[in-house]
C-alpha cells in the first residue's frame, strides 16, 4: 500500500505541475524571456543625458540604463541606416549579407535571426521604420512604414493587408501600433518585438507640443566645430557641413512653402497652422530681422538644427516612457527584456557636421542600453567594445537558441555577467556609400581602445591614424608620424587579420596593393 500510494502521489505532483505549466503559458508567463528592441534613426549618444549628454535630458532611455546596462563602446560596422537594420537582422557586415547601401533591395531570403526565432516558437513583430526596400520575413506580424516614411499622417504598409494612411504623428503611432500589438498577441508564446522609430531622421520634424521647447536655450558649440581638416583628404571632401549643406529652408524651415512636396501637404488643418504659426511667425521673422551672414549665420543654423533635432528626440523619450509604463501596468516588464539602440550616431555639429557615415566617433558609436530583469544588475556599464554584429546572436543567446556557425557577431551576454575573457580587442568598420548623398569616400579601418586607423580608397587613397586618449575629437591625423610608426604597424596587422576573419575580399584586394 505505501508503494501505491506513493505512485498515486507522484502522480498527482505531475499533474499539478502539468496544470501549473498550463496557467503559467495561459498568463504568457513562460520561462524564456520576451525581447523589445527599440531601433531609432539617427540618435547620437552625445544627446542622450545617461551617455553625460549636457543638451537636453532623456529620462526614459536613461531609466532603461539605471535600471540595467549603458554600454560605452557599442559600434556600428557601417554608419548607415539600412545597411544598419541589414545587420542587426542577419549577425552579419555588409559585405556578407549584401545590403552595403541605401535604398536597394535587402534579400530576406537569408537566414534572419527573428525567423530562427519563430522556428523557436517566439511570436515575432516588426513595427515601424523598416527601409530595407524589400517587405519583412521571418515575422508573425508587420505594420512598417513605407521607404524612410513621414513624420506626419504617414502611411503605413500592414501584413496581409492595404497601405493606408494614418493620422497623427509617427512617434506616437507607432508606439501605439506597438502595444496594441501586445496586447492582441498570442499569450502561450514569448515575444520579440522590434519598435522601429522614424525619429530623428532628417529633416527633423517635432510633434507640435514640442515646437520651440528648447527656444530658451543656447547650446554650446562643441570643440572642434570650426574643424579646418588639415591633412584629412576624405574631410575636405564630403558634403555634409552646416555651414554648407545644411539648408535653410527644407531642413531649418525659413520661408518655406508649405503647399509643396509631400512632406507638408499631408497635414491637416491644425497642424498646418501649428507650424506656420511658430516657422513662420517666429522663427522666420527673427531670422529677418537679424540679416546675418558669415559666422554669425553659421551659428545661428547650428542653433536652429539642435532645437529641431533634439525637440523631435524629445518625443522619442516620451514615447519610451509610454511603452516602459505600459509593461509595468500589465506585469510585462519583470520578463521583459528592453533594449534601446539607434542605427548608427550622427553629428550634432562636431566637425561642423550633421549626417554620419564616417568611421569618426560620432557615428561610429551608438547608443545602446538594456534592461534584463533577474541577469543584469541595475546601473552596470560596459566599457568594452561591442559591435552591431553582436546584437543578432545575443539575442538567440537571450531565447536560449543556439546560434548558426555564419553568424558573425558574438552574444555579449558574457559582458553583461562579467565575463570579459576572449573578447575582442578591436571593431572592424567598411563603409561604401559614395558618391551620393554626401561625398564621403569608402573606407575600412578599426576602432581599438585607444586607437582609430582607416584605410580611405577609390578617388581618396589614403590612410588615417587618431590617438583616442590625447585626440579625442580626431583632428590631428598621426599618420605617417614616427612617433605612431610601432602603432601603426600593430594596427594595420590587426585590421588584416580582421579583414581575413570577416572575408571581406574588397578590403583584403585594396591592402595588397
Amino acid at each position: 500500500m505505501k508503494t501505491t500510494g506513493k505512485i498515486f502521489l507522484a502522480l498527482a505532483l505531475l499533474v499539478a505541475a502539468g496544470c501549473a505549466q498550463q496557467e503559467k503559458k495561459a498568463e504568457g508567463k513562460t520561462d524564456r524571456p520576451n525581447i523589445i528592441f527599440i531601433l531609432s534613426d539617427d540618435h547620437a549618444f552625445q544627446a542622450i543625458s545617461a551617455y553625460g549628454g549636457r543638451l537636453v535630458q532623456t529620462p526614459n532611455i536613461d531609466r532603461i540604463a539605471r535600471e540595467g546596462a549603458i554600454f560605452r563602446n557599442a559600434l556600428v560596422g557601417n554608419s548607415i541606416c539600412g545597411p544598419s537594420r541589414a545587420t542587426l537582422l542577419t549577425g552579419k557586415y555588409s559585405h556578407i549579407n549584401g545590403y552595403m547601401m541605401n535604398e536597394e533591395k535587402f534579400d530576406v531570403s537569408q537566414e534572419l535571426f527573428p525567423r530562427i526565432l519563430q522556428q523557436n516558437n517566439y511570436q515575432t513583430a516588426w513595427i515601424g521604420k523598416w527601409h530595407l526596400g524589400s517587405l519583412p520575413e521571418g515575422f508573425d506580424y508587420w505594420r512598417i512604414l513605407p521607404g524612410q516614411g513621414h513624420y506626419y499622417n504617414p502611411d503605413f504598409i500592414e501584413k496581409g493587408g492595404d497601405t493606408t494612411r494614418v493620422p497623427g504623428y509617427v512617434s506616437n503611432l507607432v508606439t501605439g501600433f506597438s502595444i496594441n500589438w501586445l496586447e492582441k498577441r498570442d499569450t502561450t508564446k514569448p515575444f520579440f518585438l522590434v519598435v522601429g522609430h522614424k525619429a530623428t531622421h532628417r529633416e527633423w520634424l517635432p510633434d507640435l507640443q514640442d515646437l520651440g521647447v528648447y527656444d530658451s536655450i543656447q547650446f554650446p558649440l562643441p570643440a572642434n566645430f570650426r574643424d579646418d581638416y588639415k591633412n584629412r583628404v576624405a574631410a575636405q571632401h564630403q558634403d555634409m557641413t552646416i555651414a554648407k549643406t545644411m539648408r535653410l529652408k527644407e531642413d531649418l524651415k525659413v520661408h518655406l512653402d508649405y503647399s509643396k512636396g509631400p512632406v507638408y501637404s499631408r497635414f491637416d488643418s491644425a497642424q498646418l497652422k501649428a507650424f506656420r504659426e511658430y516657422y513662420e511667425g517666429k522663427v522666420s521673422k527673427e531670422f529677418d530681422q537679424q540679416h546675418l551672414s558669415g559666422d554669425a549665420l553659421l551659428q545661428w543654423k547650428y542653433q536652429r538644427y539642435l532645437k529641431d533635432y533634439l525637440a523631435t528626440a524629445r518625443s522619442l523619450d516620451r514615447n519610451i516612457g509610454e511603452l516602459l509604463d505600459y509593461l509595468d501596468k500589465t506585469g510585462l516588464s519583470k520578463n521583459t527584456v528592453v533594449i534601446y539602440a539607434s542605427d548608427q550616431g550622427f553629428y550634432l555639429g562636431e566637425h561642423g557636421w550633421f549626417d554620419k557615415r564616417f568611421i569618426y566617433e560620432e557615428s561610429l558609436r551608438t547608443p545602446f542600453v538594456i534592461r534584463y530583469p533577474g541577469v543584469i544588475q541595475p546601473g552596470t556599464s560596459i566599457p568594452q567594445l561591442m559591435v552591431n554584429i553582436d546584437w543578432a546572436p545575443t539575442m538567440l543567446d537571450i531565447a536560449g537558441v543556439e546560434v548558426p556557425q555564419e553568424i558573425q557577431g558574438r552574444s555579449f551576454l558574457p559582458l553583461i555577467k562579467g565575463d570579459t575573457q576572449n573578447w575582442r580587442k578591436a571593431a572592424y568598420y567598411h563603409y561604401y556609400e559614395f558618391p551620393q548623398p554626401h561625398h564621403v569616400y569608402p573606407h575600412f579601418g578599426i576602432r581599438t581602445e585607444k586607437f582609430t586607423l582607416a584605410r580611405f580608397y577609390d578617388q581618396a587613397d589614403t590612410w588615417e591614424l587618431y590617438d583616442l586618449e590625447k585626440d579625442p575629437g580626431e583632428v590631428n591625423n598621426v599618420y605617417g608620424q614616427k612617433a605612431y610608426a610601432q602603432v601603426t604597424d600593430s594596427l594595420k596587422q590587426q585590421l588584416q587579420s580582421l579583414v581575413k576573419e570577416y572575408k571581406d575580399t574588397a578590403a583584403e584586394r585594396i591592402l595588397e596593393r
